[in-house]
């Protein structure tokens, strides 16, 4: 009797922690996005890997060469772009998470008309020994279809991040 209260109480507390990474990975992954929604560099780059690699029509290693990469993301008439994980996933060891979603690229024609282009974001995030997430990995896709309601609805929802653990927080 008393194995099987163990075995219970180890599988509450093994299942909070993965809530708990979980939660972190998202709310940091929201904060990534907020960052770039703001136009802040600096802010931006703090969620990045010193050791990241960021594929794209190329691909942008190290965090100083992905900040240059998303500069036009940072002028103030650039293009917007906003994002929301719709899955994550958290390896049973803790350190290591991919968070998938879609994204929203908003830019201007020449003559001004606004363009909207839809895609999904694979992110993959490792937790570091300071307690923080930093994207290791970052890749997305064209948009090839118009979102449903649903993803729409994604980008639009708040996520309660008060009370993340240390280092969790946008």
């Amino acid at each position: 009797m008393h194995r099987s209260v163990l075995l219970l109480v180890v599988c509450c507390v093994a299942t909070n922690a993965y809530a708990d990474a979980e939660r972190d990975v998202r709310c940091r992954e929201i904060g990534f996005s907020k960052a770039a929604e703001a136009r802040d560099a600096v802010r931006f780059a703090s969620f990045i890997d010193s050791d990241a690699r960021f594929v794209g029509g190329e691909v942008a290693r190290g965090t100083e060469a992905v900040v240059a990469g998303w500069a036009p993301f940072f002028e103030e008439n650039g293009p917007e772009l906003k994002w929301r994980p719709q899955f994550v996933e958290v390896l049973e060891d803790g350190r290591l998470a991919l968070s998938r979603g879609p994204y929203r690229l908003r830019t201007k024609t020449e003559d001004g008309s606004a363009v909207e282009g839809w895609g999904t974001f694979n992110s993959i995030w490792r937790l570091h020994d300071d307690g923080q997430w930093r994207v290791v990995f970052d890749a997305g896709s064209q948009p090839i279809e118009s979102p449903t309601d649903d993803v729409r609805a994604l980008l639009d929802t708040e996520v309660d991040c008060a009370g993340s653990a240390p280092g969790s927080r946008e």
